[in-house]
């Protein structure tokens, strides 16, 4: 079972909270290619730039593993696992974030990070596990 590492974090703070959680990983000796970033609400502007050009080429980057990837939480089936998975919890519908943290829980190897309301992720985490 992975540790969970719960970052407070606003709905609309928890994209820069799970930006600064990967900038941590990164600077304590992570690989890029061992994070994968979750949003629940709007796409990380990276993703949005990618799937620009293309499904499959963005899908290409994420096979490739060199990387820190940036999923919306409706794609999260189709992300491997890694070391580390973050969550931001910037919005969406409850059913989506609800249903994200238990998969993002089997897709994270060590350690799941979650950015947003810890009251709402401790509820969502004991009736997900």
């Amino acid at each position: 079972m992975p540790q969970i590492q719960l970052i407070p974090a606003s709905v609309e703070g928890a994209l820069d909270a799970a930006e600064e959680a990967v900038d941590l990983l990164l600077d304590s000796g992570r690989a890029p290619g061992e994070v994968l970033v979750i949003t629940t609400g709007d796409p990380h502007p990276w993703a949005t730039h990618e799937l620009s050009f293309g499904e499959a080429s963005y899908w290409a980057q994420h096979d490739a593993g060199d990387d820190v990837f940036y999923a919306d939480a409706a794609a999260l089936d189709r992300a491997a696992s890694r070391p580390v998975v973050v969550v931001a919890l910037n919005g969406g519908s409850e059913e989506t974030a609800v249903g994200a943290l238990p998969t993002a829980l089997t897709r994270a190897g060590v350690l799941l990070i979650v950015c947003g309301d810890p009251q709402r992720i401790n509820a969502m985490l004991g009736a997900g596990v």
